[in-house]
């Protein structure tokens, strides 16, 4: 494992029982028993699918399976297979007498229902006034790693500077949040406190503001109706110049707005002194030179918070920047941070680094996670929730393409840009007895992704011919996942554009009418269309399925493009 993997590996649990004066999580009594600890009835996907219709299931020849049935891949001789199906029924039928007799587990219900104390949640010190905490209302519906975050957060607001909520995804980080808030504005009645709301027009108290994707800035004025009374106004939009009427009028307490909407009129909300300011999904921060950051950097005000599950991506740079915005100065300079941290540590995970560098890296290393645990809170479900997710089970459904991307999948390898790097060790057909790699067919001018990406190059790279091993491969995979991710992106540069017409034309062929063209489809029907993905049919079965039973449903993409698809099949089912 590299030295930049490892560290990454070390940020995941930072529970930082130093940062305040409560436990931490590894320190809290075991849950009561009352949690259903059985495991709900094991169906693995493949089984589902079996018992849906078979009609957009792929036949035996497209999957490769033994079984005409959609399984999982046969791995055993038949001999064995027939033993074993016969247990698999026994098994099969042993669950449904136990769903007969003990019903659905219903996992999220049983385990996250169990509420805490009717009582606040003091944050306060002993003596101190006024009495900041949790009102009981919010603290009873909150598990015990939210109430320890609840807790780092006013340890930053105390301090009076910012810090960064690191948990993961699913953890609560909004709730978390506005938990927090609901302890500083004291909003100790559930149904509102008109004598909060006056306390804070008179200035005692600025305004918060959260900034967010646009795709959720009506999920935080949701969650806000749901845990505490507060005034919430969206400024995106047309509504913009109303909102920072009522604004500098002291009519709101919480400003939710989008990057988007940031970046464009960050000058006019920076000039407002802000109490909190709140950045979900903080990794957006980690370019330094990018005018959103330029704009964050203006805010007026030293209690910044970032929510991100991803702390850290790519390059340690990224972590300078995302708390240097945070808390400015936590990290010391920039120079100072890449002379101390950040050299010390591409040279020591280098795999030839000498075992001195190596030791000075190890040391670097850790002294940077201590000075990030003063700012920063990071938890993961295995550490938190794990017990809690008793029963949950990972499958991999195996899809085959559709015929329609088979076609294009194999016009792909026809395509001079790929046959260079499938003939690349065959004989040169000039009849040197060198392979072609290292000889006339090192380049592939009459290609399509060649020579965009040598263009002003004609005579090549250093690399070529595997310079193009990447490309392929991600328009390989863009095939495999759903065609209309080959064709141009309309938030491309032109020239990319035009390259990526040309290529669709390319490996579509004879079927591009059967597409819609090279063009990027907008018809509802085209993009819910399952010949276009293998995998959407077997997710629409399978969501057929779930929704007749009352599961309730998340949908993940690798592909930000291919996830914009996943709408239309949904609603379209």
């Amino acid at each position: 494992m590299s030295l930049l993997r490892s560290f990454k590996e070390t940020l995941k649990p930072c529970c930082n029982s130093s940062s305040f004066s409560q436990p931490s999580l590894s320190q809290q009594p075991p849950l009561p028993s009352v949690i259903n600890q059985r495991k709900p009835p094991k169906s693995s996907l493949s089984r589902q699918l079996q018992r849906l219709e078979h009609d957009y299931l792929p036949s035996t020849q497209e999957c490769h399976f033994g079984n005409p049935k959609f399984s999982l891949p046969q791995l055993k001789n038949d001999a064995h297979m027939h033993g074993q199906q016969d247990d698999d029924d026994h098994q099969e039928e042993a669950e449904e007498e136990e769903v007969k007799e003990f019903g659905r587990a219903e996992l999220g219900r049983v385990q996250f229902e169990d509420t805490g104390p009717y009582e606040p949640l003091v944050l306060s010190s002993d003596g101190e006034f006024p009495i900041i905490q949790v009102p009981a209302y919010i603290n009873c519906r909150l598990l015990a790693h939210q109430r320890e975050g609840v807790k780092f957060l006013y340890m930053l607001y105390k301090s009076n500077h910012g810090g960064i909520l690191g948990d993961d995804m699913g953890l609560g980080k909004t709730i978390q949040t506005i938990a927090f808030l609901a302890a500083v504005y004291g909003k100790d009645e559930e149904y509102g406190d008109s004598r909060v709301l006056k306390e804070n027009q008179l200035g005692q108290k600025g305004p918060v503001l959260i900034i967010c994707p646009t795709s959720v800035i009506c999920n935080w004025k949701c969650e806000f109706s749901r845990w505490a009374p507060f005034n919430v106004s969206l400024y995106h939009g047309s509504s913009c110049e109303l909102i920072l009427e009522k604004l500098q009028a002291n009519g709101v307490e919480v400003l939710v707005t989008s990057f988007d909407t940031f970046r464009i009129h960050g000058n006019l909300l920076s000039e407002i002194k802000w109490e909190i300011v709140v950045v979900d999904e903080a990794h957006r921060l980690k370019n330094e030179k990018s005018k959103f950051y330029s704009a964050c950097l203006e805010i007026k005000t030293r209690r910044r918070i970032g929510l991100t599950g991803t702390i850290m991506q790519n390059k340690i740079m990224e972590l300078f920047n995302l708390f240097d915005w945070a808390a400015p100065g936590s990290l010391g300079t920039r120079e100072h941070f890449r002379e101390f941290y950040d050299e010390p540590l591409k040279h020591g995970q280098r795999a030839t680094a000498p075992e001195r560098f190596v030791r000075v890296a190890g040391e670097r290393k850790q002294h940077l996670v201590a000075v990030l645990h003063k700012y920063m809170l990071r938890r993961t479900k295995e550490e938190t929730i794990g017990q809690l997710m008793l029963g949950k089970e990972d499958n991999v459904v195996f899809c085959a393409m559709s015929e329609l991307q088979k076609r294009v999948y194999q016009r792909m390898l026809q395509l001079p840009d790929v046959q260079c790097l499938i003939n690349k060790d065959l004989p040169c057909s000039c009849g040197s007895p060198l392979a072609q790699v290292e000889c006339c067919k090192r380049i592939v001018p009459k290609g399509i992704i060649w020579p965009y990406l040598h263009r002003g190059s004609p005579e090549g790279c250093d690399s070529c011919p595997f310079c193009l091993v990447l490309p392929c491969l991600v328009k390989l995979q863009q095939i495999s996942n759903h065609l209309e991710l080959i064709k141009p992106n309309p938030r491309d540069e032109p020239d990319k554009q035009r390259k990526d017409a040309e290529f669709a034309s390319a490996v579509f062929g004879p079927d591009i009418d059967i597409v819609g063209g090279n063009a990027p489809s907008k018809s509802f029907m085209d993009l819910s269309d399952t010949r276009y993905c293998g995998k959407m049919r077997a997710l629409e079965k399978l969501m057929s399925s779930w929704a007749l039973m009352g599961d309730k449903i998340l949908l993940f993409s690798y592909s930000v493009r291919c996830s914009l698809y996943q709408p239309e099949l949904v609603d379209l089912d």
